[in-house]
Order: C-alpha cells, then sequence, then structure tokens
C-alpha cells in the first residue's frame, strides 16, 4: 500500500485533526512499522463514542498498516475516581471495554491491550513520568485536565497534577509514534510533540477523531460563536447521563427510545446530535439513508451522501421525525452483533451485569 493511500486511510471521518499530515507523511516515509494508541479510562458502560467512533479508527489503523495498541488505563480512572476509585470495579470496566470493541468487530489478535500493572513495574516509565513534570508549569497542569473531564477548580489533590504527565509519559514508554485519541485529549499530546525531543525522546504524530454529541439539548441555545468549542467538548456523548447515550448492546426499544427523545432542531445541521451520528456512524457504515413515508409526507427518499442529507434536512425537505425513525432502524441493525456477543460471551456478559449494578461517576 502507497503511502498516500495510508494517510487516505487515517483521515477517514471520524478523524477530526491531524498533528500534522506533513509530519505523519514524514513518519510513514521513514518508519515502515509505526506504533499508534490510544488510551481510556475504564469507568463504565461502552456508549456508541468510546464503543464504535474508536472503532472505527483502530480498524483503519489497522488496515492502513499500522500497529495499534489500545491502553486501558486502570490507574488514570483511580486518580480520577471513577467508579468511587474502587481499583477491582475498574479493572472488570477495562475488561468490559476490551469485549466491547471485539464484539464490534475490531480483530483481537491484530491490537495489542496494554494494561498498567504491567507497565508500571519499569522503574524508567516513573523517571519520564518526573523529567516530564520538572518542564509543566502548575498551570498548564490544570488546563491539561479537561483531558480527565476535569475544571480547573476541581482540581484540589496531589494526584491530580501527575494525570497529565503520566498521560505524556505512556506515550513514550509504549514507543509510540502517532497518538490517536479524541479531541478532548489534544492538550496532552501538544505537550508531548513540544517535549518529546528536548526529553530525548521523539515529536509524536497526534491524531484527533470527532467526539460524538450526546443526545440532549446544548447547555446554551443557540450556541453562540466565542462558545462552540467548550461547549461541544461538556456536549460529548456520556456514560454517566444514561439517557442522552446509545449503548453498543442496548435493546431494540432503548434505541428507540432515546433517539425519540434526542435533540433534533428541524432544518438545524450543526450541533443536531441526530445529524452527528448520521455523519460519523450511519454514513461510515451505508452508502445511503432510505426514508420511508406516507406519500402524503414525500413519500420514499433515497439519500446518497451526507452532503445531500444536509441540504435536503436544511431545506426542510425532511422532517426530524422521519430521519429519527431511519436512524433508528439502521443503529438497531449496527449494533444486532454487539448485543448477540454480550448475551452469548460469558465474561462479557459478566462484566455487563457487573457494571449495569455500579455507581458511574462522570
Amino acid at each position: 500500500m502507497d503511502i498516500e493511500r495510508k494517510i487516505e486511510i487515517i483521515m477517514r471521518p471520524p478523524t477530526e485533526e491531524i498533528l500534522t499530515i506533513e509530519e505523519l507523511k514524514n513518519l510513514l516515509e521513514s518508519n515502515p512499522h509505526p506504533i499508534a494508541y490510544n488510551g481510556w479510562e475504564p469507568s463504565g458502560l461502552m456508549h456508541l463514542g468510546t464503543g464504535l467512533i474508536c472503532a472505527y479508527k483502530m480498524k483503519d489503523f489497522i488496515e492502513a498498516g499500522i500497529k495499534f495498541k489500545a491502553y486501558l488505563a486502570t490507574w488514570h480512572a483511580f486518580i480520577n475516581n471513577k467508579l468511587g476509585g474502587d481499583i477491582e470495579l475498574i479493572k472488570k470496566a477495562a475488561l468490559h471495554f476490551k469485549h466491547g470493541w471485539i464484539s464490534l468487530g475490531v480483530p483481537e489478535n491484530k491490537i495489542e491491550f496494554i494494561w498498567p500493572e504491567n507497565e508500571y513495574n519499569d522503574i524508567k516509565y516513573w523517571e519520564k513520568v518526573i523529567k516530564i513534570s520538572k518542564l509543566m508549569t502548575i498551570s498548564r497542569a490544570k488546563r491539561t485536565l479537561e483531558i480527565a473531564g476535569r475544571k480547573e477548580i476541581e482540581v484540589n489533590k496531589v494526584a491530580d497534577f501527575i494525570y497529565t504527565p503520566m498521560q505524556v509519559a505512556d506515550i513514550f514508554q509504549f514507543n509510540v509514534n502517532i497518538c490517536q485519541l479524541g479531541m478532548d485529549q489534544r492538550k496532552a499530546n501538544v505537550v508531548a510533540k513540544e517535549l518529546g525531543e528536548s526529553l530525548g525522546f521523539w515529536n509524536p504524530v497526534a491524531v484527533h477523531h470527532h467526539l460524538l454529541q450526546g443526545l440532549s439539548e446544548p447547555p446554551v441555545w443557540p450556541i453562540p460563536e466565542n462558545m462552540k468549542k467548550e461547549i461541544l467538548i461538556s456536549i460529548k456523548m456520556s456514560k454517566s447521563k444514561p439517557k442522552t447515550c446509545i449503548f453498543i448492546y442496548d435493546s431494540p426499544e432503548e434505541i428507540k427510545e432515546k433517539v425519540k427523545r434526542a435533540f433534533c432542531p428541524e432544518k438545524i445541521i450543526e450541533f443536531n446530535p441526530i445529524i452527528d451520528i448520521c455523519k460519523h456512524i450511519i454514513f461510515r457504515e451505508r452508502n445511503e439513508i432510505i426514508i420511508e413515508r406516507p406519500q402524503k409526507y414525500g413519500g420514499r427518499l433515497e439519500i446518497q451522501s451526507f452532503e445531500e442529507l444536509c441540504k435536503v434536512y436544511r431545506d426542510g425537505k425532511l422532517h426530524p421525525l422521519d430521519l429519527k425513525n431511519a436512524v433508528t432502524e439502521i443503529l438497531i441493525e449496527i449494533l444486532e452483533p454487539s448485543r448477540k456477543y454480550f448475551q452469548e460471551n460469558r465474561e462479557a456478559k459478566e462484566t455487563l451485569e457487573i457494571l449495569k449494578k455500579a455507581t458511574i461517576t462522570r
């Protein structure tokens, strides 16, 4: 596969940003077998964002011939007090995440799953953490904490301040050339890019993917231009708000009810969660959306691209309810293998049952 084709695959949506394309091209020219990674705090059930969006990018990198490491960051979840800080429950959630991606078609034999219990016994890792910490100011450490879903005013423990140095150290400990994380992880990846070479390491490429929007109305609507970036991060799909997210093993009835209640303003494309799902999931999985409706409301409508969907919807030629009905049926079909997997795989089913009883935090 030539380099241009590899770059095309890596840039495939839901990729939203690459820092930088030129650096990525240089890396692929100089290193035939680079390593990419993503890391997650195991913190509860798996929704479309953590599940499908991340699975798409893992499969993209595998297709492009790049080794992919999936880091199950249990210690980071512990620092962030996920699942009440219960480390054993966090480990169950990590195993649950692993099963989730496998259920969505990520080939287990082509992904390296990393556990901190195996990596953090190495004193050289902690040497990296200290060196990175010495080059970061307190104010910058606070600013990066949106990667942990925190606001600066919530930072009151010493452990909070080592979260970002640990995440940056992970990159170099795992020999990562490409950081493939969500847009909310951007600040930590920029720290790695800025400090890597001065620490005797390297400047990793950062590939950031889109944060799938939750189903609820944004807290401010319409959204002021100067608040768009801030609001987008705050409204991403979150497992701590179960009524505003779709889990990968939700029943058809649950999917129907959640989509039915979802925010979907008529003729509005931007910050519309149903349109967001169409762009990043439906048209990733399908070449068209077929809208079945009575003849008196326009009859059957076949939409061949996301661009066409935007035009039809913006022009008022497609009602939100008709779009919701079509999206519901497609999501039910897409998630059928995952529902079946979690019913039939004993270990996966066990983790799901345990986490359904747990109190999910942030």
